[in-house]
């Protein structure tokens, strides 16, 4: 198997990490755009490889996408994260001719890949790729979902002073700080519900505190974090080159489902060798439901931003 991770930021790099110390490919190739960046951490990687025990092959590229013929599956981080003073369009416009690109630049060298989309705005970006490309939709797939459940499985277990591994929870919808829907009802411990053990006000600020968890980091660090989202994407890695059938979160491209169409959103996906695999019905209640409309209708104004520009 063959993995391709375009962006060598924290990101990508911390992504190729745990690629590469899992073996989940025998080579990995890492894209930047800026000279030197990607063969300097391809490097620094290898020169892990007897540390770690790993033989994955890894090696760096300069914009070379030739480099990357054969991939399996490709991992887009590359982008810039929002400064101050920069509106959403201004972010839209730039991030968008990048993933655009660079989806371009791997399927001419590896039409039967499968792309995971990471780069932000995550919705929009993975709805982009979709588009631009005219893939089948199960080879698209946006990471936001499998991050911001794994902060409302953290958030959950400090609440309960318990270990992370003993919470099952999933956050769907979008994936910002107003648009994501961390199912509380649904979350449990050892397999009982977590209102078992937390009263509602409690649930109410893990909630809260999932859905800014993003920006509490960004707070903390002074940049966007780089260890979890990078886990993230190498565990979509995983689950699909190991044919696992997990049930994740995904920002993924619905037809009807959850009352949603033409568009790209995060909802539970049966992951597999072949992509996203198949849409889960969590069944949600009419709150929930609501919840689901109104992140959707957020994604899809932030979505109509694309027809203004010449991506």
């Amino acid at each position: 198997m063959k993995v391709t991770v375009v962006g060598a930021g924290a990101v990508g790099a911390t992504c190729a990490d745990n690629i590469a110390r899992k073996q989940l490919c025998s080579e990995l190739v890492l894209v930047d755009i800026k000279e030197g960046v990607a063969e300097g951490k391809a490097m620094d990687l290898m020169q892990t490889a007897q540390i770690e025990g790993f033989d994955t092959k890894v090696i760096g590229s300069t914009n070379d996408y030739a480099k990357t013929a054969g991939t399996d599956v490709a991992v887009i981080t590359s982008g810039i994260p929002r400064k101050p003073g920069m509106t959403r369009e201004e972010l839209i416009g730039i991030n968008a001719g990048i993933v655009k690109g660079v989806a371009e630049n791997i399927l001419k060298f590896s039409p039967d890949a499968i792309i995971i989309v990471i780069s932000n705005p995550m919705d929009t970006m993975t709805y982009l790729a979709l588009q631009s490309t005219g893939l089948p939709k199960h080879r698209i797939i946006g990471m936001g979902g499998m991050l911001d459940s794994a902060r409302f499985r953290y958030y959950l277990s400090q609440a309960l002073g318990c270990s992370p591994n003993d919470v099952q929870a999933s956050v769907i919808g979008g994936h910002g700080d107003t648009t994501m829907i961390p199912l509380t009802r649904l979350a449990t411990y050892m397999g009982m519900p977590v209102s078992n053990f937390l009263d509602e006000e409690t649930l109410k600020k893990v909630a809260a505190d999932t859905m800014v968890g993003g920006a509490t980091l960004t707070g903390l660090l002074g940049t966007s974090a780089w260890y979890a989202p990078g886990a993230a994407g190498a565990f979509l890695v995983e689950s699909i080159l190991r044919d696992e059938k997990r049930i994740v979160p995904c920002c993924v491209s619905l037809n009807g489902e959850y009352g949603q169409n033409d568009i790209c959103l995060g909802v539970p996906v049966i992951i597999g060798r072949n992509g996203w695999e198949k849409i889960v019905d969590y069944k949600l209640n009419e709150e929930e439901q609501a919840l689901f409309a109104k992140s959707a209708e957020a994604v899809r104004n932030m979505n109509s931003v694309l027809s203004t520009m010449a991506v």
